[in-house]
């Protein structure tokens, strides 16, 4: 009799390894699931931000080479000066730059690259699973 009562309860530890070892093979195939599509969202967002930079790039560029030569000679026929002209425009094309510089510098800071649900789900299943084992 106290031979059956022993195979009972190594068939019931099996059991519950077995159940414990599924259930962990689940929670990681989800938290990859998880990972790969935080990541594929973060890459993208980071992807976007820099081809935003490269046309924003791209357009002053073009804007400036356009638009200074013919604010240079607007305004040295109102100062009176073509260098000083020249001067006052690449204040403002200075200013401009600076500007785009700053929106392109919070794109890249609010887009981050660690994947911070995944950490947290991962803790909170290894912390639930502890709780089941130690129970």
């Amino acid at each position: 009799m106290h031979h059956d009562h022993q195979r009972t309860q190594s068939e019931t530890i099996q059991g519950l390894l077995g159940e414990a070892i599924r259930e962990s093979g689940d929670l990681a195939r989800k938290e990859f699931a998880l990972f790969r599509t935080e990541m594929s969202d973060n890459v993208r967002g980071l992807v976007m931000g820099i081809a935003m930079l490269l046309a924003a790039a791209v357009f002053g560029m073009a804007t400036l080479v356009l638009l200074t030569d013919a604010f240079v000679d607007w305004l040295a026929t109102v100062v009176d000066s073509e260098a000083l002209a020249a001067l006052i425009t690449a204040g403002i094309t200075a200013v401009i730059a600076i500007g785009l510089g700053l929106y392109a510098k919070s794109k890249f800071s609010s887009t981050s690259l660690s994947p911070n649900h995944t950490v947290r789900s991962v803790q909170r299943d290894a912390h639930l699973l502890s709780e089941r084992v130690s129970r």
